[in-house]
């Protein structure tokens, strides 16, 4: 009562009104916002569009809430969309079965997202509302399909000043996943890469036309695999060499060429059986794939027997190759808010570009994911939310 008195009194003096303590709130309340979404697993039919999407909530105080001003598919999405990982996440997203409702529906899927903070949690002191930010939200979390998301602050990064939106959203998970496999699992930084001899299978997709600059930037030498209609491309990234999958056998055409330091492998199958042996030997040359059977043993098999027979296949591969003086790795995309931002300023200094096949509006978020799900993607696929016709 005394406290009310005062703040009266001070406003009658033309004194101001002391903030409450890291206390940031929307301008006004909302119940509800247009999403897309999915309610079972299946094909591309199984997206729904509503206007009931209920809009989401801070519950930590690291959280904060971005208008999204746009998105872009990934393969994951496709995946996620037919119930790919579902165990794993699901685990994730409830891992001691707590909540009321034993179901991840209505589900949003996407994972870029470029837009605008609207709101922040009390111990957010990095952002403010109003600040234009880029990043990747994790699978097990509602993704970017709407008009609003809620995300770590930690997950989040400022947008690189020289991109729009739509450009911004279409490096974050694709960035990410090729960070993550590169410098976190493979170990190459700005400082050791230079003049390392790396190949990249499957170059022209999201992750490879990053890695191929990424690399590049720093200083390697490298080797891109991709089908012909997409040389000049790569050419125009920065690749030294450009070999043509459809041109002949691929393991022969590459032994032609010298040993090298470092493979990227966005393809898996039959290629994990022979890319080890174009590496330099007992070098510290490493071998590093994003094709991985983690999530489809858990699905399989349950979560236990899942992670076991994951780890003796990882265990075993790994023993194998180190025994003929090669590395074998796995890696995933990690969700990293200051790997944003070093990846933030390469974009700025010209060095990293996004690569974009195609636009959608919001209104055709169905037609995005035929798109995508054609293959033989040049770049990434964008959904322009703010643009919603």
């Amino acid at each position: 009562m005394l406290a009310r008195r005062a703040l009266r009194c001070a406003a009658r003096r033309g004194g101001q009104r002391p903030p409450v303590r890291g206390l940031r709130v929307s301008p006004r309340a909302r119940s509800a916002m247009p999403s897309w979404v999915i309610d079972r697993y299946g094909r591309n039919e199984v997206l729904r569009f509503t206007r009931d999407m209920v809009f989401p909530a801070i519950q930590y105080p690291n959280e904060v809430i971005v208008k999204v001003h746009a998105a872009s598919l990934n393969p994951i999405d496709l995946s996620m969309r037919s119930g790919y990982g579902a165990t794993a996440l699901n685990m994730k997203r409830d891992p001691l079965k707590i909540k009321s409702l034993d179901t991840e529906f209505p589900l949003t899927l996407g994972r870029d997202v470029s837009g605008v903070i609207m709101e922040c949690g009390l111990s957010v002191s990095y952002f403010k509302p109003g600040d234009e930010v880029w990043g990747a939200i994790p699978p097990w979390k509602q993704g970017t399909l709407s008009e609003f998301v809620v995300a770590s602050a930690n997950e989040v990064s400022f947008k690189p000043k020289c991109l729009s939106h739509v450009e911004a959203a279409s490096l974050p998970y694709v960035g990410l996943t090729a960070w993550s496999a590169i410098n976190n699992v493979g170990g190459l930084n700005q400082s050791n890469c230079s003049g390392k001899r790396v190949l990249i299978l499957g170059a022209s997709g999201g992750v490879g036309t990053f890695a191929v600059q990424l690399v590049k930037a720093w200083g390697a030498h490298v080797t891109a695999v991709c089908s012909h209609d997409a040389s000049t491309l790569m050419k125009k990234l920065g690749a030294d060499d450009v070999i043509d999958y459809k041109s002949g056998n691929l393991e022969q055409q590459l032994k032609t060429l010298p040993s090298f330091d470092f493979i990227l492998d966005n393809v898996g199958g039959s290629t994990e059986k022979w890319a080890l042996d174009l590496l330099k030997k007992w070098s510290g040359a490493t071998y590093v794939t994003l094709v991985t059977p983690f999530l489809i043993n858990m699905d399989k098999l349950g979560v236990a027997d899942g992670m076991l027979r994951t780890g003796v296949t990882i265990g075993s591969k790994t023993m194998k190759h180190l025994l003929k003086g090669v590395h074998y790795r796995w890696a995933f995309f990690m969700p990293s808010g200051p790997s944003l931002d070093e990846i933030a300023q390469l974009v700025d200094s010209g060095k990293v570009q996004p690569v974009i096949q195609e636009v959608f509006p919001f209104s055709e978020v169905p037609k995005a994911f035929l798109k995508l799900e054609e293959g033989h993607a040049r770049g990434k696929t964008v959904i322009d939310v703010i643009n919603k016709k």
